[in-house]
């Protein structure tokens, strides 16, 4: 019965999901902040991110992530003035930043992801990769857009001598219809 009784118990848990989970549980490790902690949430969110705080470090870079789509140009030009340097944790935060600039600079930002992505921290690996593929994708559609923009002028300009050409063919047409007529009323009045 009580076998029953605790089947009964976990199914009904299992249906009702997770919603009555908390939304956010402490990390076990001893050098993350608990929920609430001023000091810890202090910590994090550097404005320039780097590879030092490890229990900030996701953290710092999507919130650095999230100001480089935010920001303006002006904001990311001076920001991209501070992370000058040969620092693979400089790089990768320059690629960030040029990843939300212009198409200019998706180019160059897609250079440094690729080149500095194995030097990053194994836990912040996979978000530069999510940022270096959703970069390329960009890219992707960026360019079949100028192509399909290409085609489209490429159609337009040829609709274009095409309508001449049957503009100057339904010229020639009615010059011959008229010569033909004219040939017509010489024939008759003969």
């Amino acid at each position: 019965m009580t076998a029953r009784l605790l089947l009964l118990c976990l199914s009904m848990a299992w249906l009702a999901g997770c919603q009555y989970l908390p939304e956010r549980l402490p990390l076990p490790d001893a050098s993350s902040s608990l929920p609430g902690d001023a000091e810890g949430s202090a910590a994090c969110h550097a404005e320039l991110p780097d590879f030092a705080n490890a229990s900030c470090l996701l953290d710092d870079w999507v919130a650095f992530g999230l100001a480089s789509q935010r920001g303006d140009r002006e904001w990311r030009q001076a920001t991209l003035a501070r992370l000058q340097g040969d620092a693979k944790e400089r790089r990768l935060a320059r690629a960030v930043l040029l990843g939300w600039g212009n198409a200019q600079q998706w180019r160059r930002a897609s250079e440094l992801y690729k080149a500095d992505l194995h030097a990053a921290p194994a836990r912040l690996q996979p978000l530069l990769r999510y940022w270096l593929n959703e970069l390329e994708g960009r890219r992707r559609l960026a360019g079949q857009l100028a192509e399909s923009r290409h085609e489209h002028h490429a159609a337009v300009e040829e609709n274009a001598r095409l309508s001449a050409q049957l503009e100057a063919m339904a010229e020639k047409l009615d010059q011959l219809t008229a010569i033909e007529q004219s040939i017509n009323l010489r024939q008759q009045n003969e």
